[in-house]
């Protein structure tokens, strides 16, 4: 009985590992953003051709050259079209991107081999449980997170320059940096363009 005993709890401990790996750490390869967007986007503009403008700190900025083709890629399922110049474009496209550092709490597993067992509860940690009883601790840390962030802002030249879509993409991580996650971020300012007005959606993407 007693080796059947300590086999079932050792097989609860497992499972509960394994869950609790899931639970924390499963979207490794997955992308993922918070898209707010509002539009009033005109109707028939299909091949309407359009214009990405830099601001003046955005001139002959190769960072926002490299970033601007990333916006073009996404741009191209909407159905329109890159103009050769600001005269031939009905719609100005304006773009507005950065990154900061913030602070967030995590949960992470707790290793009892490093602890010598377990703590007890009131330490600030939290055991997982299951159908098969208890499973591992985690603890709740301070990370420090890079907040990443892309803006388009979208006129209408034959609504006398009046904005017809603004959407923002935002995604947060340890390991984020801007260059690679922009890509990620311009397809999702366009994901189902041009949306609701007003909508707040979730996307995710799998990393390649």
């Amino acid at each position: 009985m007693s080796m059947l005993s300590g086999g079932g709890r050792l097989l609860r401990c497992w499972l509960g590992l394994v869950f609790v790996m899931i639970a924390l750490g499963g979207c490794a390869s997955v992308f993922s953003a918070q898209v707010t967007r509002y539009q009033q986007w005109p109707d028939q503009t299909q091949g309407a051709r359009y214009w990405i403008e830099p601001d003046a700190a955005q001139q002959n900025n190769l960072q926002f050259q490299t970033f601007a083709d990333t916006v073009r890629a996404a741009l191209g399922p909407t159905g329109l079209v890159e103009a050769q110049s600001p005269a031939q474009a009905r719609f100005i496209v304006r773009m507005d991107y950065g990154s900061q550092k913030e602070q967030e709490w995590r949960q992470r597993l707790v290793d009892p081999y490093f602890y010598g067992g377990f703590p007890g509860p009131g330490f600030g940690y939290q055991r997982y449980w299951g159908a098969w009883g208890p499973g591992p601790m985690v603890e709740t840390v301070p990370v420090v997170v890079s907040r990443l962030h892309l803006s388009v802002r979208i006129d209408d030249k034959n609504q006398q320059g009046n904005e017809v879509y603004r959407a923002t993409a935002v995604t947060a991580g340890r390991d984020h940096q801007l260059g690679a996650a922009m890509p990620y971020l311009a397809r999702a300012l366009f994901d189902r363009f041009p949306g609701r007005n007003g909508q707040v959606v979730q996307v995710r993407y799998p990393l390649e």
